[in-house]
């Protein structure tokens, strides 16, 4: 026992400042009152008895649940994927030769107008069938692709049906005659694919695809976001090496979900060489095309179409807008014969032939330049 009384150093400091324990003891109440009147309790486990919210988790039950979903989802992508070594290295090399005769034939323009394909570090070749994508639908969304119509595109070369489809046939990945469209994408360093499902209208299942070049992923789940590009975390992030066979398909019920139900891509840092993916696909009998019957009523201004092209080409020039009423101005001046009345407009027009300068007291002509 101290001299002043007390033997515990908190109840002398608590004798000394008695206010602070009535303030505390004012806010408490009315913070209680005041939670108990707004706070709507949904749950009884949000709430810890005395009517204020939880700020931090009891069990640990609710933390690991977000995580048990996700690799139950990443279980589900993986059931429906499945992956075969069909391809030696010396396959590869042949077959990446002749990849790169298709990349010079796209280059010199031997192709149709719709097999070829080109983005920033991604060129894609049709082959077989061709379809409308991403920012060449008119309407955006799931479910708008549309075949080209029959011909748009180059048939599948023979070396793919010679290298490439026989042997996944002989190896039991796909049936014969299965295949009626075979795409190739060729990726520089950083290239990528954004997020996507092929479309359920336009191809059947499985989806084959056959990796050359260099080892990449294909991921699952991605979300992009772009300015710059940005990619999200994936569900199932698929190692793909070079010469191996990634099928995409519905052996059950419940293995479609690869294929149909969650989107994959490829990531700008999953490709850290030149790739090259050669696609295998079948279409549906029943898949739409781009319509291209003419029209009842043709519009007449397709016959400006050379015009819009041959200004596509030049510089921006202040005075274009003024261009069809200065043309207009050229032919009435030619529908009149006479020499005089030429002279005349030709020294009374100062928008088409001669201009009178200000500057001086003497009259300087300057030639108008014609467009």
């Amino acid at each position: 026992m101290s001299a002043s009384g007390f033997s515990d150093l908190r109840e002398k400091l608590k004798s000394m400042t008695p206010h602070r324990d009535n303030y505390k003891n004012r806010v408490t109440d009315k913070d209680d009152s005041y939670k108990n009147r707004k706070v709507k309790v949904t749950d009884g486990g949000s709430s810890n008895g005395n009517g204020r919210k939880r700020k931090h988790r009891d069990s640990s039950e609710d933390e690991v649940e977000p995580v048990e979903s996700r690799e139950q989802e990443a279980r589900r992508v993986q059931s429906g994927i499945v992956q075969v070594e069909v391809f030696s290295k010396e396959d590869c090399d042949v077959i990446e030769g002749k990849i790169n005769e298709v990349v010079a034939n796209g280059e010199a323009g031997l192709y149709r107008e719709h097999t070829v394909d080109r983005a920033p570090l991604r060129n894609k070749y049709f082959f077989g069938e061709g379809y409308t994508y991403g920012a060449q639908l008119e309407k955006r969304g799931p479910g708008q692709e549309r075949l080209y119509p029959k011909g748009e595109v180059d048939d599948i070369p023979t070396w793919v049906h010679d290298l490439v489809i026989t042997k996944l046939v002989a190896s039991g990945v796909v049936p014969e005659g299965f295949v009626n469209s075979a795409v190739i994408n060729d990726y520089q360093p950083g290239g990528c694919i954004v997020s996507h499902v092929d479309p359920l209208h336009i191809f059947a299942r499985p989806i084959v695809s056959v990796s050359f070049f260099s080892d990449s992923a294909l991921c699952f789940g991605c979300r992009f976001q772009f300015k710059p590009i940005r990619v999200s975390e994936p569900v199932l992030e698929l190692p793909v090496r070079r010469g191996s066979v990634t099928v995409l398909s519905v052996l059950s019920p419940l293995s479609g979900y690869a294929a149909d139900d969650i989107t994959h891509c490829i990531r700008p840092q999953d490709i850290k060489e030149r790739r090259a993916v050669i696609i295998l696909r079948k279409t549906r009998p029943d898949a739409p095309r781009v319509d291209q019957s003419p029209s009842p009523n043709p519009s007449p201004p397709e016959k400006h179409a050379p015009l819009k092209a041959k200004r596509s080409h030049r510089r921006a020039d202040p005075d274009a807008a003024h261009r069809p009423r200065v043309l207009e101005m050229d032919k009435e001046e030619n529908r009149h014969s006479s020499s005089s009345s030429r002279l005349h407009r030709r020294s009374n027009s100062s928008e088409n032939y001669w201009r009178r300068s200000r500057d001086g007291d003497v009259s300087r002509k300057v030639k108008m330049r014609r467009h």
